[in-house]
């Protein structure tokens, strides 16, 4: 029996199975499609993928791989003919510094003398596509003459440009920002932001925050950042961070490790309502392993993008400053051990679409379906706690547009009483592109809920509506609760038409919140929001060869007062997906 019997095989005993057992019908509907919903996506997603063909190619060996890395004014990474024809466009690139062909080479899945896979040129595709200084690639077989059992294959690649200083400036501070994306031509990502105050105001005159990015050591896929902060408050953040993800569906071994240190100051209430500022200083170090196995074979394209993942991991979080106890009379700041374990199913591929965050350059976006449960314990307070926590997720394309929901859970039993649990429900959304016009748009939506139940009592384990987590450049420090829910409308446009080389992308951008105060009531508190417009605009002979402004309206703040305009607090791209791999365990975070 060949390989792919038996994966058929194994494939019909888990379906039959499946018939007799209620729980396990419904696992098997929400982990895999059956042969008449794969052609019913069949034609949607040829229409959308945007590839080349492969299959004539399948199979045969690969003589040589030629790489050509390209400067970003005037040429193409699909069109070969494309020359710069310009002085504006020879200046840019006389300025420019191409990546390195072996840095180009770390990130392809394949090498010389062996079997070209259709699969594994794709995922080296997008690896490289992924790249913040990649603006295009196209990976082709190219056909030799006479040989009908090998092929060359060629990478071409277009750079964007890497290099950015922007700042900002003001009478009482002002910061200055250089940021390199491909360092030297490596692929090395460096950042540098100087923070200069003014008017003696806070405890520095001068701030700093660096980071430098290794995103892939040696074809190992391994990546490692070093990262450094030191804010005009004198609050100060170091963390080095080895990891090594699941970066393809191919991917077997993943793992990582990861140090940080914070000693920042934070302004806490007492029982007596008095407040004061709390010095804290944290250590944290974790590491992680993870194993993905193919259990449905080799021969198929869904067996070999459909894993069986286990993963564990340990961290340990060590207060050496923290909270006096009248500010924080639970312990809830205190150092901790926890050991947790994850085990499931994780399916994903690709789409290649345009015209979502970036105008008109190819974006992956995935699709696919992820079931994990994770368990483990902890230790804190000399109290051992175990956790039990859930996914589900499930994402695709269909006639109306991208759908994919997240659903989390987890909590901690304490002498079989949960503790800190939450329920997270999350949905994102967008349409498919359609005209008006000159003009193309996507409407995009994304709500959230989130729901704590059995929460200590201590404000530092409530829900906030502040920025990242909450409404972009809300600043809602005294508001506070255990539940809380956001939706985010944005609708994006995209210009055709050119103005002396500038594309214009407004957008509109409309978030509403609700916090539950602690209560039990939810919608029936107030409503806060924010409104934004902004625009994306691109030029390739510039620097900056895209960059955003936008302005946004806060009918009210807590802190600001009413009818509230602020510069540049969102941008198009704070709507992200999650992926459906599966990674190093976590509790499910409560914000």
């Amino acid at each position: 029996m060949d390989m792919s019997s038996k994966s058929d095989s194994v494939y019909k005993r888990i379906d039959e199975f499946s018939q007799h057992k209620k729980f396990f019908k419904l696992i098997h509907k929400l982990m895999f499609q059956n042969s008449t919903n794969s052609s019913i996506n069949k034609k949607l997603l040829t229409d959308r993928q945007l590839q080349i063909d492969y299959d004539q190619y399948n199979c045969k060996i690969i003589r040589n791989i030629n790489i050509e890395t390209l400067d970003p004014f005037g040429f193409s990474s699909e069109n070969e003919k494309e020359i710069p024809q310009n002085k504006k466009e020879r200046f840019g690139n006389a300025l420019h510094l191409k990546s390195k062909n072996w840095t180009i080479r770390n990130f392809l899945l394949f090498k010389q003398n062996q079997e070209l896979d259709p699969l594994i040129i794709k995922e080296s595709e997008r690896l490289i596509r992924g790249q913040r200084f990649v603006g295009s690639v196209v990976i082709k077989p190219i056909a030799i003459a006479n040989c009908t059992d090998s092929v060359d294959v060629s990478v071409r690649v277009l750079d964007t440009w890497s290099s950015t200083i922007t700042g900002a400036y003001s009478k009482i501070k002002g910061n200055l920002d250089f940021s390199e994306r491909n360092f030297f031509g490596l692929g090395h990502e460096f950042d540098f932001n100087y923070l200069k105050n003014f008017n003696n105001s806070t405890i520095n005159n001068h701030g700093y925050d660096t980071k430098y990015t290794i995103p892939n050591f040696k074809n190992t896929f391994i990546n490692t950042t070093f990262s450094s902060k030191n804010d005009l408050n004198n609050n100060t953040y170091k963390n080095i961070k080895i990891d090594r993800p699941f970066y393809s569906t191919l991917t077997k071994w993943a793992g990582g490790i990861y140090y940080d240190y914070r000693a920042y100051s934070q302004i806490m209430t007492d029982t007596n309502a008095v407040a004061a500022p709390q010095n804290f200083k944290i250590k944290t170090y974790s590491l992680w392993g993870g194993h993905a196995f193919n259990i449905f074979g080799n021969q198929t394209e869904f067996g070999r993008t459909s894993h069986l993942v286990f993963a564990t991991g340990f961290t340990n979080t060590a207060f050496l400053d923290k909270p006096s106890i009248a500010y924080d009379p639970i312990l809830f700041s205190n150092s901790s051990k926890s050991v947790l374990a994850t085990i499931g199913i994780s399916s994903q591929k690709y789409f290649k679409d345009k015209y979502l965050f970036r105008f008109g350059t190819i974006e992956d976006i995935p699709y696919g379906k992820v079931f994990s449960i994770t368990g483990g314990i902890e230790n804190k307070n000399n109290i051992n706690r175990s956790y039990f926590g859930g996914r589900f997720s499930y994402g695709d394309y269909f006639n109306f547009g991208y759908l994919q929901a997240n659903i989390e859970a987890g909590t901690f039993v304490n002498n079989g009483k949960s503790e800190q649990s939450i329920y997270k429900f999350e949905v994102n959304y967008f349409t498919h592109l359609f005209p008006i016009g000159t003009w193309k748009f996507r409407q995009f939506i994304k709500p959230v809920l989130v729901l704590g139940t059995n929460r200590l009592n201590s404000t530092q384990d409530r829900l906030n509506l502040i920025d990242v987590n909450g409404i972009p450049g809300f600043n809602s420090a005294p508001l506070i609760g255990t539940k809380k829910f956001l939706t985010t409308f944005q609708t994006q446009s995209y210009n055709q038409k050119n103005w002396y080389g500038f594309n214009f992308s407004p957008f509109l951008n409309f978030t509403i919140g609700f916090l539950d105060k602690g209560d039990q009531k939810f919608f029936s508190n107030k409503m806060y929001s924010q409104i934004g417009v902004g625009v994306l605009i691109n030029n390739n002979y510039l620097v900056f060869s895209s960059f955003q402004f936008s302005f946004s309206y806060y009918p009210s703040l807590p802190i600001d007062g009413s009818n509230i305009i602020k510069t540049n607090t969102f941008q198009n791209s704070n709507i992200e997906f999650h992926d459906f791999q599966i990674g190093q365990p976590y509790v499910v975070p409560y914000q």
